[in-house]
């Protein structure tokens, strides 16, 4: 395998889970009544929109075509999102809880790949990459902080 498309491989894969993501933000910002968690939550699955227009358009750069869609397990993962809604007392919380869940999961990727050994990412892809990470990190941050204040 080449080594564009690994990279391009690798940023699909982040582009999956940036579409779970934003579509987990959308249905969290549904599900709360909490006017200041509600924009925070419209405003991350807005930043996770434009990420995924990003990561395309650095897939298209090196010369390959970005997923259209998100995942099964992030389907899986809203669906359980909706169910825990119907059964907890505090969905502000319980949105915040799963929101947190997904997020580690993409900062992992993320991280995964900026630290992988076996190729030196261009400047630029490292640049976006680590934009979009350290505002993931950020989100969770403020996430979790949000989630103490309800709880």
């Amino acid at each position: 395998m080449k080594y564009t498309e690994k990279i391009s491989n690798k940023l699909n894969d982040l582009l999956i889970l940036t579409y779970d993501a934003k579509r987990g933000y959308k249905l969290a910002a549904e599900k709360v009544n909490n006017p200041t968690i509600k924009k925070f939550l419209e405003d991350k699955a807005n930043q996770r929109y434009t990420f995924g227009h990003e990561l395309k358009s650095e897939i298209v750069e090196y010369g390959n075509l970005p997923e259209d869609s998100g995942s099964i397990k992030g389907d899986f993962h809203r669906a359980w999102m909706k169910f825990v809604t119907t059964i907890s007392s505090n969905d502000s919380e319980r949105m915040l809880e799963e929101v947190n869940r997904g997020e580690k999961k993409i900062l992992n990727s993320y991280n995964d790949i900026l630290n992988n050994k076996e190729w030196i990412l261009p400047n630029t892809t490292r640049d976006l990459l680590s934009k979009q990470r350290d505002a993931i990190k950020s989100a969770l941050e403020t996430s979790k902080m949000y989630e103490e204040v309800v709880s």
